[in-house]
């Protein structure tokens, strides 16, 4: 008698880097103060895998937060309800929204970023933000109820309201259609482009005031072309990033885990933003690097050679750090951004910023900021 299948589980959670971010509530970094953190405004800018990260901690830094998150997400769950209920993208909305929450361990909380696979592997956030938006008539008022039901610490805002669909190119010429495309190709992406479904679109203004307003502008952690970038292309946004007297700090990935940044180093990350409107803008850039980079660190010349060869052929490969070296963080610094490089990644999980190192570098960020604003 054969075995029985075993039941899938009907109830999941994604799984999360922020989990391990609920500890820092009890270890202050050194010589830092949560009072003086408080004063700061921060914004964070991007999607829903890494902004979390951001988020959780500035909050145990003290910092007053909020979330400016991207609207071009057609995969999963989110692509569903965007095809057949013609909702605003909620995925990304979700992930930021529990972030914020004032207890993680919220029974609430937890329900909130459940997937049930009675129910084509839904979020329940997803389909209660869809469903409010409906009953609302306001996606706004739909994230302003679920901030409420989950005692949010801070506000999310959609970078626009608009129904977006985000088109690339990737490094060999070829054309995509769509953000869960884009981001699962099999060479690294040239660029992106926003495209709007009724021709126009628009930056939703509260997310305008709040980068306008802001002290620390944090851009990731999260997928570079189909996560950070995708808000700078919406119009208006760079340019209240140029209006506000916040500093700018870009957090560039760990590792490359998909196709869009395969084997590109970090001044490569740092370019593709110059190229999407960043130029002159970004203050700080936070590098992982293992160890302290030194003059006589140079990247292989044949890295990327290597790395093309290997996308070609589609050949599974291990999970490899965004390099940097030090001729690379020279071209970095001569742009203007001041090259923060750290191990910055979790042992257990070497695609997942470690909760101590990402809140030490920036609890230094905060501190750099508040120096330097006190100079000018």
């Amino acid at each position: 008698m054969s075995p029985r299948p075993s039941k899938r589980q009907p109830f999941r959670i994604d799984p999360s880097a922020t989990a391990a971010f609920s500890a820092l509530r009890d270890a202050i970094p050194r010589g830092f103060s949560r009072d003086a953190a408080g004063a700061i405004k921060a914004v964070v800018i991007g999607g829903g895998t890494g902004a979390p990260m951001s988020i959780r901690t500035l909050l145990s830094l003290g910092a007053t937060t909020s979330a400016v998150v991207a609207m071009a997400d057609d995969g999963g769950s989110t692509g569903i309800l965007r095809e057949e209920a013609d909702v605003t993208p909620p995925g990304d909305i979700r992930k930021c929204i529990a972030a914020f929450a004032r207890n993680p361990n919220d029974p609430l909380v937890k329900v909130f970023k459940y997937r049930f696979a009675v129910a084509r592997d839904h979020a329940l956030g997803n389909l209660l933000l869809a469903g409010l938006e409906d009953a609302c008539g306001s996606f706004p008022e739909a994230i302003a109820i679920c901030e409420r039901l989950l005692d949010a610490q801070g506000h999310v805002y959609p970078s626009t309201l608009d129904h977006v669909t985000l088109v690339a190119q990737t490094r060999d010429g070829r054309l995509l259609d769509g953000q869960a495309v884009a981001c699962h190709s099999k060479t690294a992406l040239d660029w992106v482009a926003l495209k709007g479904e009724e021709g126009q679109i628009r930056p939703y203004q509260p997310a305008i005031d709040a980068i306008e307003d802001a002290d620390l502008i944090v851009l990731g952690p999260g997928s570079l072309f189909t996560s950070i970038i995708p808000n700078l292309l919406v119009p208006g946004i760079t340019e209240a990033i140029r209006r506000s007297r916040g500093r700018v700090l870009f957090v560039c990935s760990l590792a490359d885990v998909q196709g869009e940044t395969w084997g590109l180093t970090a001044l490569e990350h740092f370019q593709a933003l110059v190229d999407h409107g960043m130029d002159g803008l970004i203050d700080y850039m936070l590098v992982h690097s293992p160890e302290p980079i030194k003059a006589e660190t140079v990247v292989d010349d044949h890295y990327h050679v290597m790395v093309e060869e290997a996308a070609s052929k589609q050949t599974p490969e291990p999970v490899r750090s965004v390099a940097i070296d030090y001729r690379d963080m020279l071209a970095i610094q001569s742009a203007g951004p001041v090259v923060i490089a750290r191990n910055l990644a979790d042992g257990n999980n070497p695609t997942w910023h470690s909760p101590q190192a990402l809140r030490e570098a920036f609890g230094d960020v905060i501190r750099m900021c508040r120096f330097r604003n006190r100079i000018n």
